[in-house]
């Protein structure tokens, strides 16, 4: 059996066409192979579809409000037989929702997350899964928690709005209800901590639009934050991996919902099976959008490789890019690596993805060493 388990093609192909994809270009070299397709996830954008199709959960379509509070529609699943709920932070306060450069992320936040989830506990849902990554927001929750009641409060007791004011904060009022759900998981895709040089804002901020001369207010009013709660609650949890997830979404989450972080990656492996799978599996294809050093350090792709490196399992990358190191060594987990851009321009690879990722698969798949064992 080969197992195909590719992440999205981020910008292009979700993982479940890209997995079709794949599973069409091998079979068109070798139609006597059994193909298994298990579309990943690392809790960003994409989530939703995958953890659903685990779950058997249907989709749904709820109003609230996109990062810039604009009215939009969101979508998130329903599995009624466990009374799960499934969201995804991208499709309601995602950064490709919005224009190219209209919004500075002074003026986003995670308000649209927070106006959805007393709708799902109102749908009887008792456990929520969250995953949330690529977020265009850097509030640390701040929207979340007053979208729920919460009430941030300055020395005088008037209420802050905006959460570049955060510097500003004395306080914190709770509301009246405080938990909506007996358990709500949240995958994050990344392990940073909420502050510092590893922080959401440093280190992720600037792909949302925030420059260096923002970094100090954005910390300020993050750091402010976490020390009101720190000692009103009496635990850090800006401290915690994750919680700069999703610009110290994580944060808010386990802050003001009394949320569980987990890496999405290891939920993903956990509902899907993965263990089991794999042990079945002569051959693993893999992928995403690009392949590079930041794929082995704890990318659900690159722990899918590390895996099968270590149960000696064949595993073949491919990608739209694959950076020329990884090319050059061995000791990367993959059998074989493959690019879009061995067959085209990378132009024409983002204008028509799911033809030349499956002629990639195709070309793969007349490879002779492709079952043979992996190398190192």
């Amino acid at each position: 059996m080969i197992l195909i388990i590719p992440d999205k093609f981020k910008g292009t192909l979700s993982a479940s066409a890209a997995a079709q994809a794949i599973a069409r270009g091998w079979a068109k070299t070798r139609p006597q192979d059994a193909l298994e397709l298990l579309p990943m996830s690392d809790g960003g954008d994409g989530f939703g579809e995958v953890i659903s199709r685990l779950l058997d959960a249907k989709r749904r379509t709820i109003h609230t409000i996109d990062a810039a509070h604009r009215p939009s529609s969101a979508q998130w699943w329903w599995e009624p037989r466990s009374r799960t709920a499934i969201i995804e932070s991208a499709n309601i306060i995602g950064l490709a929702m919005l224009p190219p450069n209209a919004f500075h992320p002074f003026a986003l936040d995670t308000a649209g997350v927070g106006a959805i989830i007393p709708a799902l506990a109102a749908a009887g849902a008792n456990r929520c899964l969250a995953g949330i990554g690529g977020s265009a927001t850097n509030d640390g929750g701040f929207g979340l928690a007053r979208a729920l009641g919460w009430e941030f409060l300055d020395r005088t007791g008037r209420p802050l709005e905006q959460w570049t004011h955060l510097d500003r904060l004395a306080r914190l009022r709770a509301p009246p209800r405080r938990r909506w759900f007996k358990e709500l998981r949240v995958a994050v895709d990344v392990g940073n901590r909420l502050l510092g040089p590893k922080g959401a804002t440093r280190v992720y901020g600037p792909q949302k639009g925030l420059q260096p001369e923002d970094f100090g207010r954005a910390e300020r009013c993050l750091g402010r934050l976490a020390r009101v709660v720190a000692r009103q609650f009496g635990h850090d949890f800006a401290r915690q991996p994750g919680a700069g997830a999703a610009g110290g979404l994580g944060f808010g989450l386990l802050a003001f919902l009394g949320a569980r972080l987990e890496p999405g990656f290891d939920l993903f492996a956990r509902l899907g099976g993965l263990a089991g799978r794999l042990r079945r599996a002569q051959l693993v294809i893999t992928g995403e959008g690009g392949i590079d050093s930041s794929t082995l350090m704890g990318k659900g792709v690159g722990q899918i490789a590390s895996r099968c490196r270590k149960l000696n399992i064949p595993c073949i990358g491919l990608a739209g890019l694959v950076h020329q190191r990884l090319l050059a060594e061995t000791r990367h987990g993959f059998t074989q690596l493959h690019a879009l851009t061995e067959l085209t321009s990378l132009e024409q690879a983002k204008a028509q993805p799911a033809l030349w990722l499956e002629r990639l698969a195709q070309r793969a798949a007349r490879e002779p060493f492709a079952f043979s064992p992996a190398s190192g």
